[in-house]
Order: structure tokens, then C-alpha cells, then sequence
């Protein structure tokens, strides 16, 4: 096994080693490197092209294909094609409840706040392990095109992107085998590889203009002495190129008179008209009229229609634009720069707008597909200690994080961020009457605390007697410069508090730390299916206790058979539970929510149709 020396000051490698930027985007992803005249430079695999599709393909045989070859079955087998998974990480249904028509795979809807599944056949997926896989092809890509084994990376996120979301970037990276060195902002990267923010003397103030092909989103930032500060965030998560493409393929609906019900019907002529649409887009960087036919259909469009059809889009990426600099209390004419990122920004008419709204030219020279991983590749030169002109701030060396049901680490530091930094997560209680809660710290890189570094412990005491649920607890972790660690929990409702002060680094030498890093990646996948096993069992009991509470006090609103189908259905799940198959166990949670949202959803309307008893609806 390869050694790997660390400074612990910085986080960085004290060693040449190939460490790789990645861009794991919503429609595609890519990987890139600094090539040995220390040039940024994407890496196209045996001709297979630079980008890769973010798409995952579930043969019938087990078989798993990812990229270029599984964007083939989103026409013949959409059912067991995921695509877009970038938009589930770190996600509860609730927050994709209004999108779920957007998706041919199985979501599932636990009915609750827990990230998100999805299901594959009698499979369950959760975002992170189909990221992973993404990210593993890409490792595999670049291994093979470079000849050198590759470990290391820097991974790139939008800017808006919460703590949940990161740290499930973070995760599918480890399941990928990788070492994760930095989370870093997609504009930030995309303003390193316009050299932008390099020159520590400089102070700017810029716009990034992100539109891909199913998100857009708009940054300001505001670079000093080497330091990016995201001022504001705008945008669309469900506006893209796709809606481009959408407009093309609707304008042909209508002038060759389909029928859509009938056209939905058939989702392989649909695909079809799709890809011909995005064909037609694709067409106006170089040419004022598309004129193709699939069978007796024809497919025929102007450049000026199609711009004529996606003014009402760009002009909301517009009114984005305007949101942003209104957030960050910034006047037009102070942005500096404007940076386009994503392939659709190559379309005439979004340019022309972008430029005209900011009255500046636009910097559009670097390609806007590979203009993020070639930034994320810059931080992970700056990260490997291989450029002296930017100086590296002290980062921690190790996550910081507490414990949660079933003995998981839950991290809320992640390791490599900057020193001082501080960060906090909510928690509540699981059982009704909960009155004290155990925070336990730890420090490490594995998934179960068992196999990490105890720093303290202390109960939050006084918690008011709530349902399981109720109770807000604010927990938070302030890292100085001096890297003292403080915790501090907080009750909302009743402003219980107690807090705890730690040094992390205490009593652990260079080679601790190493150790910690590599076990974390050798033992990722075992982690990794420990970890979702555990969860699996933490649902189903939790789903257990709610579901016997709410017949305990409902019974009298359901009739025998129901009560009596429901105890059996419990039955099942309880047996799942004490087996080590997360699938059953999550096919069984699935049932036993399916089988009693009917009566949940009977009672509330009994308590609204007693609420609004007597009362008039204006």
C-alpha cells in the first residue's frame, strides 16, 4: 500500500502525485489534471470523449454502465436509467415532492424528511452510492488515459449547495475510492481557470453565469488576497438547456399537428424527437436553419424561431442575474468580470443577453463544458503544494463530527476546510418524552464512530418533555485559529444549553492522522454498506414506534381488518430487521408506508373538515 505523507498544518501532500479535479455535473461530468508543463488539461479517455454523461444503466443480469454507453437505454429502458442524480444528493422527497413527474425511475416517498431512494428493480439506491459509481468511472478514466494510479481529488459543487449535500459529495467520492481533498464552489473553480482570484494582491468582484443543461445558477463573488466570498446565489435548479430543447420539440409538436398524449405513449419516438431537438440547438452555433425528418415527421426550424422560443427562459436567467446583485448589495457597474460556465451559455442569443445586461464583454474564451473541472484541477495543484505564488491557509486535518443513532459519525467539520471556521447542524429526539440527549464529539474519516477518535462527551440536560420529533436542537462547532474546538447545544424551544471546549489535535502525531486517511478509503465500501444497513434498521424501527403509536391512539378510526393487516405487515418488517438486507428491509418499510398513508390521510382530513366546522372560506 502506498505511503502517503501529509502536513498536518495544511492538509496538503508532501509528495508528487497525479491529484485530479472533478466536475460532477447534473448532465455530464469530467475530470481534469495539470499536465507536466503545469497546464490544466481534461482528460478524453481512448477517444471516448471528454465528457462523460451522468447516467447509470441497471442491466436485468446485474450488469452496471455508466456514461456514454448507458445514454443509449434512457430510450430503451427508462425505468432502469438514472440520470440527473446530482439534483437528489443530499435530499429529502419533500424537497423533490413538486419535480417527480421529472423522473422515469422510482423515487420513494417515505412520507417523511429522510434523504431520498430510489428503486431499481428490488434494489434501493440511495444518491450517494449512483454519485459514486459516476465518480468511479471517471477514476477509471483518467487512471487509464494517464497510467498512474489516481486517489486523490478536489470535487466541485454549485455554490448554494447546504452542509447535507456536500458531505454526500464527500461520501460518494470515498465509496469511488477516492480521497477527497476539497469540496470546492463551481464558480470559484471556473474563476481560477480564468487565472482569476490567483494574484493574491488582486481584489475583484465577479459574476458567474452558470447555465448547464438542466440547472442554472448565477454567483457574485468577491475575491481578496487569494480568499473567494460567495456574496449572493440565484437561479433555477429545474431551468437548463433541456428546456431549450423542450421548446424545439413542442414547437414540432404543434406544426406537425401530434397528438402529445399519443406522442408520451410512445417514449422512444419521444426520446427520439428529443435528441433531434437538441441536435437542432446544438446546429445554430454554426448554422441559421435545421431542416431533418424522422420518418414522416418533420423536423425543421429556424434560427430566429428558436430564439423567438427561448427568450421568455433567458430573460428569467435575466431576472436571476438581477435577484443576485440586489442580494449582495452590489451595482451592475461594480462587477469586474463575467464568467459564462455550461454548455448551453454557447448559445447566440444568452450571450448577447449576458453581455448586453452587464455591459461588458463576457469571458467565453475557455470551453464552458470543461471550464469547472479545469478550475477544480488549479485548487488541486494549489492543494498538492505545487505553486508557491498562492499561499495555503491552515486546514483542519481531520473531520469533526458527532455521534448519531446506530453509532454513525455524522460529520459537521469535514476535514481540509479552513481554520477558523464554524459550522452546526439540527438534531431532535427519536423517542416521545425525551428529556436528555448524550452529544458525543469525534474526530476521523470512517462512517461508524467505533473506528474513530473520542474527543468528549456531555448531556444536554432539561429538554422539555416533547413527542418524539418536537423538540429543535441546534448543535455547533466553532474551530479558532489556535485550533481549540468549541461544541455548543442549544434547545430552542426552551434555550437549554451546554457547551464543551477541545483541542483536536491533542495527543496525535503526523502518522495517526495518515493512518486515519488510508483505512478510510481501504475500508469505504465495507463503511459505506455498514452505514446504509444501519440507517435501513434506525427507519424501519422508527417506522415500527410511529406506526403502533398511531394505532394505539387512532383505533377507533380503523376498522378490524385494517388493524389487523396492519399488525402483520409490522410483523414482516420487524422480521426484516433482524436480517442484514437493507433492500428488504427498505421494501418492507415501503409497504408498510403505502399500506397506512391511506388511513394518516383520512384522519387529517377529519381533523380539517372539524377544523374549518362552522367556519366560512373567503
Amino acid at each position: 500500500m502506498a505511503k502517503i505523507s501529509i502536513n498536518l498544518a495544511t492538509g496538503s501532500l508532501q509528495k508528487e502525485e497525479i491529484i485530479v479535479g472533478i466536475d460532477l455535473g447534473t448532465t455530464n461530468s469530467l475530470v481534469a489534471f495539470i499536465d507536466p508543463d503545469k497546464q490544466p488539461k481534461v482528460i478524453n479517455d481512448a477517444g471516448k470523449g471528454v465528457l462523460v454523461p451522468s447516467i447509470v444503466h441497471f442491466g436485468t443480469a446485474g450488469e452496471i454502465t455508466v456514461g456514454n454507453d448507458a445514454k443509449n437505454f434512457l430510450i430503451t429502458d427508462p425505468q432502469n436509467t438514472i440520470f440527473s442524480v446530482k439534483r437528489l444528493l443530499g435530499r429529502s422527497y419533500q424537497d423533490i415532492a413538486n419535480y417527480k413527474d421529472f423522473f422515469s425511475y422510482k423515487v420513494i416517498d417515505d412520507n417523511s424528511e429522510s434523504l431520498v431512494k430510489i428503486k431499481v428493480g428490488d434494489q434501493f439506491y440511495t444518491p450517494i452510492e449512483l454519485s459514486g459509481l459516476i465518480l468511479k468511472e471517471l477514476k477509471e478514466r483518467a487512471e487509464h488515459a494517464l497510467k498512474t494510479p489516481v486517489n486523490r481529488a478536489v470535487i466541485t459543487v454549485p455554490a448554494y449547495f447546504n452542509d447535507s449535500q456536500r458531505q454526500a459529495t464527500r461520501d460518494a467520492g470515498k465509496l469511488a475510492g477516492l480521497d477527497v481533498l476539497r469540496i470546492v464552489n463551481e464558480p470559484t473553480a471556473a474563476s481560477l481557470a480564468y487565472g482569476i482570484g490567483l494574484n493574491p494582491e488582486e481584489t475583484k468582484t465577479i459574476a458567474v453565469y452558470d447555465l448547464g443543461g438542466g440547472t442554472f445558477d448565477v454567483s457574485i463573488l468577491q475575491i481578496q488576497n487569494g480568499i473567494f466570498e460567495v456574496l449572493a446565489t440565484n437561479g433555477d435548479t429545474f431551468l437548463g438547456g433541456d428546456d431549450f430543447d423542450r421548446a424545439i420539440l413542442d414547437y414540432w409538436i404543434d406544426t406537425n399537428q401530434l397528438k402529445r398524449d399519443v406522442l408520451l405513449q410512445n417514449y422512444e419516438l419521444a426520446q427520439q424527437l428529443r435528441l433531434k431537438a437538441e441536435e437542432a440547438k446544438i446546429s445554430f452555433t454554426h448554422q441559421s436553419l435545421f431542416n431533418e425528418h424522422i420518418g414522416d415527421i418533420w423536423c425543421t426550424i429556424d434560427r430566429n424561431t428558436f430564439e423567438t422560443l427561448i427568450l421568455p427562459k433567458v430573460k428569467q436567467t435575466i431576472e436571476c442575474c438581477k435577484n443576485a446583485l440586489q442580494d449582495a448589495n452590489i451595482d451592475i457597474s461594480q462587477i469586474d468580470e463575467v464568467v459564462m460556465v455550461g454548455g448551453s451559455t454557447r448559445t447566440g442569443l444568452v450571450k448577447k443577453m449576458v453581455s448586453e445586461f452587464f455591459g461588458r464583454q463576457v469571458h467565453d474564451e475557455v470551453n464552458p463544458d470543461e471550464v469547472v473541472a479545469l478550475g477544480a484541477a488549479i485548487q488541486a495543484d494549489v492543494l498538492a503544494g505545487n505553486r508557491s505564488d498562492i499561499l495555503l491557509l491552515d486546514v483542519t486535518p481531520l473531520s469533526l463530527g458527532i455521534e448519531t443513532m446506530g453509532g454513525l459519525m455524522d460529520v459537521i467539520i469535514p476535514r481540509n476546510s479552513k481554520v477558523p471556521t464554524k459550522a452546526g447542524r439540527q438534531y431532535t429526539t427519536s423517542i416521545d418524552g425525551q428529556v436528555n440527549m448524550k452529544i458525543a464529539v469525534y474526530q476521523g474519516e470512517r462512517d461508524l464512530i467505533k473506528e474513530n477518535r473520542k474527543l468528549a462527551e456531555f448531556d444536554l440536560k432539561g429538554i422539555p418533555s416533547m413527542p418524539a420529533g418536537f423538540p429543535k436542537v441546534d448543535i455547533n462547532f466553532l474551530l479558532n485559529a489556535d485550533g481549540i474546538l468549541k461544541i455548543q447545544a442549544m434547545e430552542l424551544r426552551s434555550g437549554v444549553k451546554q457547551e464543551v471546549e477541545v483541542k483536536p489535535t491533542y495527543g496525535i502525531t503526523d502518522d495517526q492522522v495518515e493512518q486515519m486517511l488510508l483505512d478510510s478509503i481501504t475500508h469505504a465500501k465495507d463503511d459505506v454498506a455498514q452505514r446504509m444497513l444501519i440507517e435501513a434498521r434506525t427507519e424501519g424501527e422508527q417506522m415500527v414506534y410511529t406506526v403502533e403509536r398511531f394505532i394505539e391512539k387512532n383505533n377507533n378510526w380503523l376498522s378490524v381488518s385494517e388493524i389487523a393487516e396492519t399488525a402483520t405487515y409490522l410483523q414482516t418488517l420487524k422480521a426484516a430487521l433482524t436480517t442484514g438486507d437493507k433492500d428488504l428491509i427498505h421494501k418492507s418499510i415501503e409497504e408498510v408506508n403505502e399500506f397506512t398513508r391511506p388511513f394518516a390521510e383520512r384522519l387529517m382530513d377529519h381533523a380539517i373538515g372539524h377544523a374549518m366546522k362552522g367556519k366560512s372560506v373567503e
